[in-house]
């Protein structure tokens, strides 16, 4: 091989070794190297034998740069390459489907509209993840608008407004944009006036049930005709509060013989008695109906993409008219399915939620038998597993069935490295032991030594649950002790080694001490579970998600006073298997 062949051989030896690391963001391996250099190169062939020596040499020099170097000089030897590499991973790495004609708009804004009349359900991330996750997609907007304007209906609760913006920090999000539609309503007047003085809406009187019969046989109502300022002196009437609940709205003209019955004239403000909760917007009285509400915000805002249930497809069409009497261009819409989440008996409802709450029936909206963000946030579930199982339902006009294991899976491999591994006991039995060592050092965690071991004293006795107990002359290995044979009430050390466990003939268990623990309540979607956990575990700190050995995941919710002592007790979240 001479000096001009050689300089080619390490030229593109690099080039893929480069392209090798960087994609797999690993060290660069010569196998993998070796197969596309020659493929691309059959005038290196003749030279096989020499091939290997020289790659090995380059491919060491590449695994010596750091990662970020690595690419600069990627992007030195083969632009090109690394630009295909990486847009290539984009698209393998974009589970959600492209939004319809996102090349048509400088900048792609999604709005969520939480009703804010409780904190979140399960069902209400798959929103946020999906608009967050579009948002990072195409470097775009993320408003959050509460449509509070349902003082009676869906009447706003005043806590939720935080509660709800803190779900959407927890899912990992954060809202480009805040707004409160209750702020807004002198906005929705003035665009209600325009529609007026365009001759496309009326005020009506009838009551709801003449009003149905006329709309459901196609004829007018025998307001349709009024003149613009007697529609605009009666709902200045409406403004000023003149009008009870019920007796005037002010509806959209549309087509009255409309093939779609629930198209026709449709109601954009009515009355309502009942003041919102919200002091800022306590003296209104007239307050627009959602379709009329959203439609103007979403234009306002500059909305461009919205995604919805597929059982609103008929508020795009009711907006559509007032889009068109406006001039205005409709944002693009994505319908979707409805989400169903198994593994709770409580309906996923937010009014049933706080009928519950108040009934006493859960302890608040982070009970963890409540299907509600809050009570994941408790229970240690990372908000980012949420997403990612959001995201694997995709946008579909299906409706979709989630599943908590695709939560509780996701968390797994996210808590599962930094999780402590401690023993609890649950309905335990009490041993002596005989003849053993005075504690037992399991590790703190079997993946990284170097965090050291646990002391989980053994001299005053053991207790083991109900279902490891052995039968009298029966072994068991206690985990991080060893092996032991049960004689009457007592545990007898024995001198097996590990060949016994590994040969299928002794059974690994946890243990706790029996008087040197911590009384623990470990709250789960069944109900409370009390135990007692080794000494060691009240080191731990609150927020802290650890493994209790052979049953779950858990957040440490509290530690009450000390909680070695006899009278306190540790409290824990459930978190999964």
């Amino acid at each position: 091989m001479d000096d001009d062949l050689r300089e080619r051989v390490e030229r593109e030896a690099e080039k893929h070794a480069l392209l090798n690391a960087v994609k797999y963001e690993s060290d660069a391996d010569v196998g993998a190297v070796m197969g596309p250099l020659m493929g691309e190169n059959p005038d290196f062939r003749p030279h096989g034998d020499e091939i290997p020596g020289v790659v090995g040499g380059v491919v060491a020099r590449v695994n010596d740069l750091p990662t970020e170097k690595k690419r600069d000089r990627l992007e030195e030897l083969a632009p090109e390459e690394l630009a295909e590499m990486e847009a290539e991973a984009e698209e393998d790495d974009q589970i959600l489907p492209d939004l319809p004609n996102v090349e048509e708009y400088d900048e792609v804004r999604m709005r969520a509209a939480p009703n804010p009349n409780g904190p979140w359900h399960i069902g209400h991330a798959r929103m946020p993840a999906v608009i967050g996750t579009y948002k990072d997609l195409y470097d775009g907007s993320f408003i959050v608008r509460f449509d509070d304007t349902d003082p009676e209906t869906k009447r706003p609760d005043l806590d939720a407004y935080d509660a709800i913006l803190e779900d959407v920090e927890y899912l990992g999000f954060e809202p480009d944009e805040v707004l409160r539609a209750s702020d807004r309503v002198e906005t929705y007047y003035d665009h209600a006036r325009e529609v007026i003085e365009m001759g496309k809406a009326y005020t009506c009187s009838c009551s709801g049930e003449d009003f149905s019969e006329l709309k459901n046989a196609g004829e007018p109502c025998p307001h349709r005709d009024k003149d613009p300022e007697t529609t605009r002196e009666e709902f200045e009437a409406m403004i000023d509060g003149e009008y009870s609940s019920g007796e005037m709205v002010l509806r959209i003209k549309t087509d009255i013989e409309h093939k779609n019955p629930a198209l026709r004239d449709w109601v954009a403000f009515r009355m309502v008695d009942t003041p919102h909760p919200r002091e800022e917007a306590a003296d209104y009285r007239c307050w627009p109906m959602l379709d009329f509400q959203s439609g103007v915000d979403d234009h306002l805002t500059g909305v461009t993409h919205i995604i919805r249930g597929i059982d609103l497809q008929d508020s795009a069409k009711r907006q559509g008219f007032l889009y068109d009497y406006f001039g205005w261009e409709y944002p693009e819409v994505v319908h979707w399915g409805h989400v169903q989440v198994d593994a709770y008996d409580v309906k996923m409802s937010t009014s049933t939620l706080k009928e519950k709450i108040e009934a006493g029936e859960l302890d608040g909206w982070d009970d963890p038998r409540a299907p509600t963000l809050k009570s994941l946030r408790r229970r240690g579930i990372r908000g980012s597993a949420i997403v990612d199982a959001m995201l694997e339902l995709g946008t579909s006009t299906s409706d979709v069935d989630l599943s908590m294991s695709a939560i509780y899976s996701n968390n797994r491999d996210i808590v599962d490295d930094e999780a402590d591994r401690y023993f609890l006991v649950r309905d335990g039995e009490r041993f002596a032991v005989e003849g053993g060592p005075d504690a037992g050092h399991p590790a703190l965690h079997p993946d990284h030594e170097d965090r050291g071991d646990r002391t989980v004293p053994a001299t005053d006795g053991v207790r083991i649950e109900s279902a490891d107990v052995p039968a009298s002359g029966e072994r068991v290995w206690l985990k991080g002790y060893g092996c032991v044979r049960r004689e009457d009430d007592a545990l007898v050390h024995t001198d097996d080694t590990i060949e016994a466990v590994r040969s299928g003939d002794v059974d690994v268990i946890h243990w706790a001490p029996a008087e040197d623990n911590v009384a623990v309540r470990m709250r789960t979607m069944e109900g409370d579970v009390t135990g007692v956990a080794e000494p060691d575990f009240a080191d731990t700190e609150t927020d802290d998600v650890v493994q209790f050995e052979r049953i779950g995941f858990v957040r440490v919710d509290s530690h009450d006073g000390d909680a070695r002592e006899a009278d306190d007790e540790s409290v824990v979240y459930w978190s999964h298997k």
